[in-house]
């Protein structure tokens, strides 16, 4: 048995006896990919790890000369009305939740308002004060999309078609922009594609889709966010952890895990032990390595 066998038959063994919720998992280690699953592959709502397709989308827009991480709220959102130091705000605030704007809305919430972007961005900002929102990302997704257009559909040549990823849905706000930081649904193994290419430095299949430097920035410095672990960590939308890994990481259990020369994809709906998945996935692969 190869270590992505050995580490998936682990992992499995031990999703049932401590009856966790999961749906899917893929386990890669080199070139080994196998996968598992406890129901259909279904299309499933990603929850926040949608926050880190739009950190690639924002990479893969820095690749090709669109914009910056220096690029501020007010360069792209001209029309919209400010709050005190807004003006400061870059996608790199935004990426990393460090906007300092007091703002927690989250996809499953009402809008409040005909405009999230207007509501989030008339509030003052502190500084570069650590607050985790999904609004935080949709500004960041309206500012890309004042540029390319609706974002789904200016990454479908770039990301989801080399994929093999056919019409993605992502929820949109009232404007009928995507929500950004929610609502992206995919099965398992598409989310597993990313996985891929998050573990193979932005390629896929030797083309390159976001460059190996954009990949590594995304889990090269983290923000301390002040909670406990495995939480602690926080960059471009990422989180560091556990241990040595990072991950992208959704509500009820949705990961994708990358450690050393290894990705574990979960899809999932545990609503009490969704950090056990993540801190399982490395155990697994530490034994095996």
């Amino acid at each position: 048995m190869n270590a992505a066998a050995e580490a998936l038959d682990r992992f499995v063994r031990e999703v049932d006896a401590e009856r966790l919720g999961a749906y899917g998992v893929v386990v890669r280690v080199g070139d080994e990919r196998p996968s598992h699953r406890w129901r259909s592959d279904d299309r499933e709502n990603l929850y926040s790890v949608s926050k880190g397709v739009c950190a690639l989308a924002v990479g893969i827009a820095i690749d090709e000369g669109i914009l910056t991480l220096d690029t501020t709220a007010a360069e792209l959102l001209p029309a919209l009305e400010l709050g005190d130091r807004v003006e400061e705000v870059t996608l790199r605030h935004l990426l990393t939740m460090t906007s300092g704007i007091d703002f927690a809305w989250f996809g499953h919430e009402p809008v409040p308002g005909p405009d999230l972007a207007a509501e989030m961005l008339s509030r003052p900002s502190a500084g570069r004060v650590f607050q985790y929102s999904d609004a935080s990302t949709y500004v960041a997704m309206r500012m890309l999309g004042y540029l390319v257009g609706d974002v789904r559909d200016w990454l479908m040549p770039r990301l989801f078609a080399p994929l093999g990823i056919d019409n993605p849905q992502w929820h949109r706000c009232p404007l009928g922009w995507i929500v950004g930081g929610t609502g992206l649904e995919l099965r398992t193994d598409e989310l597993a594609r990313i996985g891929d290419v998050m573990l193979d430095g932005g390629r896929w299949r030797r083309r390159e889709l976001v460059s190996a430097a954009w990949i590594d920035g995304m889990h090269g410095g983290w923000i301390e966010t002040g909670r406990p672990a495995p939480m602690d960590r926080y960059g471009l939308a990422t989180w560091g952890g556990p241990g040595a890994s990072w991950r992208f990481e959704g509500r009820y259990g949705q990961f994708v895990v990358v450690q050393g020369d290894a990705v574990v994809t979960i899809t999932a709906n545990e609503e009490e032990g969704e950090d056990r998945l993540s801190a399982l996935a490395v155990e697994v692969l530490t034994e095996v390595a």
